[in-house]
Parts: C-alpha cells; structure tokens; sequence
C-alpha cells in the first residue's frame, strides 16, 4: 500500500464514521490499513485526526508496538486514551515509558503529572515538571491550580503560599490585559482566605 493509499484510507474510514458512527467498522478499517503500513506513513495519515482519540488510538497502538522507545508516539497514545477515558493507570505507564525515552518531552512529563489522583502528590509533581521546565507557563498554572485546591481541601497554609507565590510568577509574565485581571483576583482572592 502507497503513502497515499493510506492517507486515502484513513480518511475515507474517518469519513464514513462521521455520517455512520460505526465505531467497529472504523476500527476494522483501521486495522486493515495499519496492519501493513510502516509507521511514518501511518503518523501522517492520521495527523488529521489526531483530536478524535478513536483515530489516533488504534493507529498509534500499532505504531507504539512498532517502536517501542518513540516518546512523540507514546505520548500521543498516552494522549488518545486520556481523551477516550481509559483510565489514569494506563496514560501513566505510557507517559512514564515516554519519559524513560526522552526526558526532554514535555508532553510526557504533563500526562504524568495529570494523572496522579492523590491531589498532595499531583502539586508535587506538577512542581518537578515546573522546575524541570522553569519557561513552561502551563505546568506553572498546573501548579497553582493545583495547590490552591490543595489549600482549599486540606487548609494547608504551605499550599496556599506555593499557589499565591505561582500566580505572583505568572503574573509578571502575563501580557494580556484579560490575563493580568484574572491573576491579579485569583492572587487577591487567595490573600483574603483565612487558613
């Protein structure tokens, strides 16, 4: 099968699942393609579709399988099975496989922090992947977000400062003037809690 045979197919099989909503027989087609079409070709194929986690999903099953090592490609599983629900435990081991492969993929360190369930241990990891990638300003909001929760649910002082001192971070870094306003109320709301 030509690279454009896959491309072809892949979309005619996305294209008949957005009028039929079958989502078997999108899997069979997808399955017939993948089968015998070497990775690169079936990364671009569903670049398209990356969005739809019932696309990426199976194609990117076969690519993973395939290499085993390509942090993009289990990242972007990691990604469509987080998007399709299937469960933090799996987009954990696929985003922990992804960062043994390569330590510098954001993406892998973000699916790691987001999964964590225990709220406390989510504000520390999403303080690893902030330290590791000090110009990242969304593991910076991760953060706050996260320890303003923590602050919120446990009345914990130390996550109260951790979260007023991220937002103060953030907004010295904020351009927009919609996005200083909402820094500016969150940093002033979280000053005002009694803890």
């Amino acid at each position: 099968m030509t690279a454009a045979d896959v491309h072809t197919a892949i979309t005619a099989a996305v294209d008949a699942y957005r009028v039929d909503a079958n989502v078997a027989h999108l899997l069979e087609r997808i399955e017939q393609v993948a089968r015998t079409a070497d990775p690169d070709t079936l990364a671009s194929a569903v670049e398209p579709f990356r969005a739809m986690p019932e696309v990426a999903g199976p194609v990117y099953e076969h690519i993973v399988a395939a290499r085993p090592d390509d942090a993009r490609a289990l990242v972007i599983l990691a990604n469509a099975y987080w998007l399709a629900g299937r469960g933090p435990e799996q987009v954990a081991e696929l985003a922990s496989r992804a960062i043994a492969a390569d330590p510098t993929h954001r993406g892998a360190w973000h699916l790691w922090a987001l999964t964590e369930s225990d709220l406390r241990a989510r504000v520390t990891r999403w303080g690893q992947v902030a330290r590791r990638f000090p110009e990242d300003q969304l593991a910076r909001a991760n953060l706050a977000d996260n320890a303003a929760s923590l602050a919120s649910a446990d009345h914990d002082r130390e996550a109260l400062e951790l979260a007023i001192e991220t937002y103060t971070e953030l907004r010295a870094l904020a351009a927009r003037a919609e996005e200083i306003q909402a820094l500016d109320r969150a940093i002033q709301t979280l000053r005002d809690w009694r803890i």
